[in-house]
């Protein structure tokens, strides 16, 4: 969940617009796959210093340090004025409220570009949208350039105004500031319209997308900021549910999380309860795969059914069978004991009578 971008700056976030375009509705609560437009932009400066939201205070995924423009709804240069009063590091971005595929990486990369050396300097660095616009609140500016240029605008205001900065639009400060521009159409990508609240939910949910979306959605929800290689517990998940049976895969992902938590949490713990439960399906699933391929220790048949008096096999002799083989001599029957029934194809011998009289 962490920027990697270097710490040491301050972001100022510009929440309390009117949000006219959407009838007045509360914009940075909109829900974008599951979570107000608020908390994405706050989730991507989750490493900074300190950060102000100019709005009224409302629950958010992260603490935050609260600010208000004088007067309320007084547009984004009195509402940057009233964040910067907050501020104490060199660097501070500054983000609107409506920016649902920000991510850690767009402000490392606005910080890195403003840290650039050049031969002039840069007093900010700010996104461009698909059309080559400059989105001046998805931006990093060192501080004292703003303070600079914000004073001079109120300076320049008429004598006793009590809100000098009030309606004044973004670009009678960006116009006096050095800046360098970073091209990122999905980043600089606001919600203005119901149209552009459509789109982003829409993408969310794209293929590519919904994976990582949903687990960062889920990590907020249960207050958790840890990087997992979620392609290991879906690789799990899948030898759980071949292996074992289908709902051994969310029972199973559910114990190695478990699992990992008692051993003091971390991706190395995770990864460590996953190749053990991984190891664990796939010795279960070879030895379903042994049983089916009728190995040795695995239970057959028992030979021929039938009662316990049935004949032997062919060619064997048994307990019962008294007939002699084909072409063999009939061994003659005791008087008055029953003869054996004959071989296949032979007659039956002649009953026993008195020899013929030799004459």
């Amino acid at each position: 969940m962490t920027s990697h971008a270097s710490p040491g700056y301050d972001v100022i976030v510009l929440a309390g617009g009117a949000a006219r375009r959407l009838g007045g509705a509360d914009k940075p609560g909109l829900l974008v796959g599951g979570r107000p437009l608020l908390d994405r932009v706050l989730t991507a400066c989750a490493d900074a210093r300190t950060t102000v939201v100019v709005a009224d205070p409302r629950p958010t995924v992260r603490p935050v340090r609260w600010a208000r423009e004088e007067p309320p709804g007084g547009g984004p240069l009195a509402a940057l004025g009233a964040g910067l009063r907050h501020v104490t590091a060199a660097e501070t971005v500054v983000l609107s409220a409506d920016l649902p595929f920000l991510e850690p990486a767009t402000v490392a990369a606005l910080l890195t570009a403003l840290r650039a050396p050049g031969p002039a300097g840069s007093d900010g660095a700010l996104l461009t949208d698909a059309e080559g616009r400059d989105q001046p609140l998805v931006a990093a500016y060192r501080t004292a350039a703003l303070r600079r240029g914000l004073t001079a605008l109120a300076d320049a205001a008429p004598p006793g105004d009590p809100a000098p900065l009030a309606g004044l639009p973004l670009r009678k400060l960006t116009s006096t500031l050095h800046l360098t521009r970073v091209p990122d159409a999905v980043a600089a990508f606001d919600c203005d319209t119901w149209d552009d609240i459509a789109t982003a939910r829409a993408r969310i949910r794209e293929h590519g997308h919904v994976l990582d979306e949903w687990i960062t959605a889920a990590k907020d929800e249960l207050g958790l900021d840890l990087d997992v290689d979620t392609g290991v517990l879906l690789d799990l998940a899948r030898d759980a549910a071949h292996g074992v049976a289908r709902p051994a895969a969310p029972l199973t992902t559910f114990l190695v999380g478990y699992a990992a938590a008692r051993a003091g949490g971390g991706p190395e713990a995770v990864a460590e309860a996953a190749r053990k439960a991984t190891a664990l399906a796939l010795r279960w699933a070879a030895e379903d795969d042994t049983a089916a391929d009728g190995n040795p220790g695995t239970s057959g048949s028992s030979g021929s059914s039938g009662d316990s008096n049935s004949s032997a096999a062919p060619g064997t002799s048994g307990p019962e069978q008294t007939s002699a083989a084909p072409g063999a001599e009939a061994a003659p029957a005791t008087p008055g004991t029953p003869q054996a029934a004959p071989a296949p194809g032979e007659s039956a011998p002649a009953p026993d009578k008195p020899a013929p009289d030799a004459g």
